[in-house]
């Protein structure tokens, strides 16, 4: 007979989503990409649906340093949970982390949402996360803060540049 109790209680896989989210905070502000990394296990994947998925730290290494480094990821400020849910059943924690852009200059706020789904390997590590989006909203909320940047006279050169470049298909026509 094979034992149907869950591998994890959903105390300890609260308790692990909250130092991941305490992790995530710190590198908000630190933009020390590899603490991301060091929270999966060395086989995990993470599948990204624009763009695909990373097999293993390093290629989740790899591929953060890239993203969070580039326009429109490094103009984000923090990554908090509005809520979650634990899966005990699966080992998994699900929740939509807000991902607001540094202000242009006015106050403006501005973000985009995604649903995020970590699967816990124990040992304050994740096996897997996926984060479900539509890449459509974050291009278009990284258009917005371009163009009030822009007006405002406080676009930088990475901005400009994906602005005019990549994310010029998402421009408001007059």
């Amino acid at each position: 007979m094979t034992s149907t109790s869950p591998r994890f209680t959903a105390a300890e896989l609260d308790a692990a989503f909250t130092a991941f989210q305490a992790t995530v905070a710190e590198i908000a502000i630190s933009r020390d990409w590899d603490r991301f990394a060091e929270q999966f296990t060395v086989d995990a994947d993470y599948i990204e649906h624009a763009l695909g998925t990373m097999h293993g730290r390093e290629e989740i290494r790899e591929w953060i340093w890239r993203t969070m480094t580039a326009f429109p990821g490094s103009h984000m400020t923090g990554y908090p949970s509005l809520w979650h849910v634990v899966d005990e059943e699966r080992g998994r924690v699900i929740c939509e982390v807000d991902n607001p852009m540094r202000d242009p200059g006015d106050g403006t706020a501005i973000t985009a949402t995604n649903i995020t789904i970590l699967t816990y390997a124990g040992d304050g590590l994740w096996s897997r996360e996926e984060d479900v989006y539509n890449p459509l909203k974050f291009a278009i909320a990284a258009m917005r803060w371009c163009e009030k940047a822009l007006e405002l006279g406080t676009l930088d050169d990475a901005a400009r540049e994906w602005m005019t470049g990549p994310g010029a298909m998402f421009r408001r026509r007059s």
